[in-house]
């Protein structure tokens, strides 16, 4: 007996441990390089802020700058004809603009598509996930005219004021995350009394601060990485974002390469900052707007 289990054993590349071992392996050599792949562009817009222009274009690479040009940053935030401190300014009027009309907007329409009884309610739901198809190059131009017409180019106003009419994705996201909301919080607050603005206010909004942080973060992402709509719209050098300075580290026949990566370094800091900030929530976020199944 002792002979034929002897033989009847199985070897070990063949067993269940070694398997999930070189599953493991082979998982984590894939999650390193692509880590890697993501992580190089950010490594070498560092590397190159510290470098001069003569080392950054050095083939082979010098991966290491030699010596340390901190002198970059001085020279990209101290140009007189590059204001970052009012492009920061102006930027921030559009963030806090731009995502308080976005928020109250859409915590609106999307409680009443996930609460609210009305005639043609899934079809007016259907229309509004069909403008996601819909190009923003095709309403450009009219989006444009109009703005025209009422005197608002070259101000705010027409970045502004289309988010405090509420935003296609905006309003999806929270209506899924809102039909995750058990019904019964809101019976038990009309039982005592609440009406819908109460429900919205008390109930409703601060169970919703995970899809509340992700519209957040992506808005704050897209405003301050928008280059195309302020360019379009604003035409006084006192009006720019910071994504628009930038572009001006672009020159007409060369590029300042180590001041403009310098400039990008300090710029994206902010957006990294909000991040961790609310990544918890944030994370969370993700995983539950996707919950709702009616």
């Amino acid at each position: 007996m002792a002979a034929n289990t002897f033989t009847s054993k199985v070897p070990f590349y063949q067993s269940r441990r070694f398997q999930n071992i070189i599953k493991n392996v082979i998982v984590y050599v894939l999650l390193i390089f692509l880590s890697f792949v993501f992580i190089f562009p950010f490594f070498w817009m560092l590397d190159s802020a510290l470098k001069e222009n003569a080392q950054i274009f050095l083939w082979p690479p010098q991966w290491i700058p030699d010596p340390v040009a901190w002198g970059n940053f001085v020279k990209a935030f101290s140009n007189p004809q590059l204001p970052f401190a009012t492009f920061l300014k102006n930027t921030m009027i559009l963030e806090v603009g731009i995502i308080t009309g976005r928020l109250l907007s859409c915590i609106l329409v999307a409680y009443g598509f996930a609460r609210l009884n009305a005639p043609g309610k899934d079809f007016w739901f259907t229309v509004l996930l069909a403008t996601f198809m819909l190009p923003g190059a095709v309403i450009m131009i009219p989006k444009y005219i109009l703005f025209n017409k009422l005197g608002w180019v070259d101000s705010y106003l027409p970045l502004i004021i289309p988010a405090w009419f509420g935003e296609s994705y905006a309003i999806f996201l929270m209506r899924q995350f809102f039909l995750t909301i058990p019904r019964e919080l809101e019976e038990a607050a009309v039982m005592d009394g609440a009406n819908t603005f109460d429900i919205l206010r008390l109930i409703i909004v601060p169970l919703s601060t995970p899809v509340l942080a992700v519209i957040t973060v992506l808005s704050f992402k897209d405003i301050w990485n928008d280059f195309f709509t302020p360019l379009l719209y604003l035409n006084s050098s006192s009006k720019y974002t910071i994504a628009i300075g930038l572009a001006y580290f672009n020159g007409q026949f060369k590029v300042d390469m180590g001041p403009l990566m310098a400039a990008s370094i300090v710029l994206i800091l902010p957006l990294i900052i909000v991040f961790f900030l609310a990544q918890k929530a944030f994370v969370e976020g993700v995983n539950l707007t996707g919950l709702a199944g009616r």
